[in-house]
Parts: structure tokens; sequence; C-alpha cells
């Protein structure tokens, strides 16, 4: 027997029990019903019959005006689909889905793309709240929100946001998630003109006021990010093992690989310094407690150190990297040996610091004489 679920006075009519009350079918197999709860409330309820001949369930939430029957039918179509897609598993939430998506980069051998990506999570999605949403249960404008609350300009939001969706997608690849769903997260598009060209550069005068602004360990990673122009989060993870003394070269892994690269000899010799005595296995950098670096631990002292030097208020540690690169092309080094010491690529080296490359040909032109 059928019930007309759909009408409010119904629902309202129906005696308190287990089984649920089930309407008329959606279609063959597919049904959408409530269980009327004793304290006068409705739960929707789907229900749909497998290849098997079981039948299967799925609580859709409670019953309102914020989630009528009209909701509660999108919502089961939602599972439906997903079911016929052979998504079966358990309810997964968003942090799930970033651990998952971490776990598979580093199968895949990926470990700095995988370090990088679980660092992000941790700093926006593990501990908010947006990390337990169940992904189905998603909505655009939760994306939205999150993403234009994180610290950072509009260009360090859109990467956060690429590395989710990045998480979301392959949960979505691996028959975790409704593909349904995915058009939520893909409806949140990047903040546009977000990759201008990095403004703040440090001049050697205020390098030299900021290092002096600095103390102890968190001094060290300063200067290894103004000699090495590597990435923050690539000089946090460094291992002992990561550093050759012996042929004067050390191995980053960021989020486009492991690259070994030279080392000059005053960042040859602040590695030697840093690495003495530590196991191969120990952190190359750390704090002063010896504890490893996370973002959290150097934007503060950051901010104190700037404003001790007097330097522009937009200015943390990836400033290093861009007046490293900055340095490095008006020395006139080219841009593939630079795209390979930073572990960049020439396009984006052309986009951001091209200006400077015509600068530098122009300046040696100057010197051609031909006639």
């Amino acid at each position: 027997m059928s019930h007309e679920v759909h009408k409010v006075s119904v629902r309202n009519a129906l005696t308190p029990r287990r089984e649920p009350y089930w309407g008329p079918p959606l279609a063959e197999g597919r049904y959408i019903g409530v269980r009327k709860r004793s304290d006068g409330t409705c739960t929707w309820v789907a229900r749909l019959r497998d290849d098997d001949g079981k039948q299967r369930y799925r609580s859709l939430g409670q019953a309102g005006d914020r989630f009528d029957y009209h909701a509660a039918k999108r919502t089961a179509e939602e599972w439906f689909a997903g079911f016929e897609a052979d998504v079966h598993n358990a309810p997964l939430t968003v942090a799930q889905a970033c651990r998952e998506y971490v776990e598979d980069l580093k199968a895949e051998g990926r470990t700095g793309t995988a370090a990088d990506a679980d660092g992000r999570f941790r700093r926006t999605v593990y501990d908010n709240a947006i990390g337990k949403v169940v992904v189905e249960k998603i909505k655009t404008t939760q994306l939205k929100t999150w993403r234009n609350d994180l610290p950072g300009g509009k260009s360090s939001q859109n990467r956060y946001l690429n590395t989710l969706r990045a998480a979301l997608n392959l949960a979505v690849r691996h028959r975790r998630v409704n593909p349904a769903v995915a058009e939520r997260w893909k409806a949140v598009k990047p903040h546009s003109n977000a990759d201008k060209r990095r403004s703040i550069y440090l001049d050697l005068k205020q390098r030299r006021a900021l290092l002096k602004a600095c103390d102890g360990a968190f001094r060290d990673l300063v200067e290894a990010a103004m000699l090495t122009g590597a990435r923050p989060g690539e000089l946090a993870t460094l291992r002992r093992s990561d550093f050759e003394g012996r042929t004067g070269t050390i191995t980053f892994n960021g989020k486009t690989g492991s690259r070994s690269v030279p080392l000059s000899p005053s960042a040859l010799a602040l590695f030697n310094r840093v690495s003495k005595g530590k196991h191969p296995s120990a952190y190359l950098l750390t704090q002063d407690d010896g504890k490893p670096w996370k973002r959290s631990d150097w934007d503060h002292l950051m901010r104190d150190a700037r404003a001790e030097a007097e330097l522009p208020s937009g200015t943390v540690l990836y400033t290093l990297r861009h007046s490293w690169i900055t340095e490095a092309l008006r020395s006139g080094m080219s841009t593939l040996d630079v795209a390979r010491l930073t572990g960049t690529s020439l396009a984006m080296i052309q986009k951001h610091y091209g200006h400077l490359v015509a600068e530098s040909a122009r300046d040696r032109l100057a010197d051609v004489e031909m006639l």
C-alpha cells in the first residue's frame, strides 16, 4: 500500500512506527518514504532493490520546510544514481577524502606532493568545520565560504581550493562518492585575475635587515630561504639525508616532485652547520626546541621580524623565494637554470618574471658592438 507522503497533511496524520510509510514508486524498484517518530517528526528514507533482489535503504534527513518532499526526492535520486555507478560505501567526510588523497599520492611515489597537500589540509580542513561535512551533502555555498575565509590572497586561496577539489575528484574516481555531487565543487570557480605578478621584492639592504631581526633557529630558516629560493614547505620537510656536504648538493621534495640542486658557498656553509650531529632521518631545519617547522610556527615570527626590520606589510617567508628568483635573473642566470633550481616551469618563470629577462637582455645588448 502506498501513501501520499508528499503531502504534509498526510504525514502529520500518520501513526508513529519503525517501518517507513512508502510513497508510490519513483521508478522500478525505487521508492521514497517517511519514518514517523514518537515525537511527531518524520525522516525521509529511500529504498531500492539491487540486481540480486536485495532491498537497500538510505536515511536522507528530517522532513521539514527546508527539506521538503522535492528536496528529499532529489537526494534520493542522487543516491540511486550513485548506486548504479557502484558507489556503495559508507558516507565519506571531506577530511576522510583528503586523507585518502594524501595516501594515494604516497602510493604513487609522489611524496613531495603528498607532503604539500597534507600540510594544506592540516591547516585548513582536518580541524575545520568543513572537514566534518559528508561529501555527498556538501553545498557549493559551504565551499565558497571556506575558500573565502582562508588566509592569504586570492592566488593562495585558489591553490587551496584546487588541492581540495583534487581530493574530492579522486573520491569520485574511486567510486566513494556519487559522481553527480561533483557539480557542487565544480561550480566554485577560482578567483579571476588572482595570479598577478608578485610585487614585493626585498633588496640586499632589506634582506640584511630581516636577518638581523631574526634569532636562533628561525634565522636559520630565513637564511635557508634567502640562499636557495626554495618553497618554505620544502625547507620545513628537509631531512639530514637530503643534504650531501661532500658534493655540495641538497634534495628538495615539493609539489613538483624531487630535485637535487647545487648549493652556493654560503648555503653550503649554513647546511654544514645545521646538519652537524644529526641522524640521517632527522629534520635538517628545526625550531629551537627541536620540533619540525609548521607554517603556523613561522608566520607570527615573520610578522614580528618584518615589523622590526620595517619591511612592507605583505612580506612573508615566500617573499624570499620571489626575491631569490629576481636576483638570479637580474644577475644573468638563464630561465632554464632558475626553473630547474627552484622546481618550477619555464612557463611560470616567463609569466611572472619575463619582464626581468627582457630588462637583462636589453642591458647586455647595450654592450654588443656591431657597427
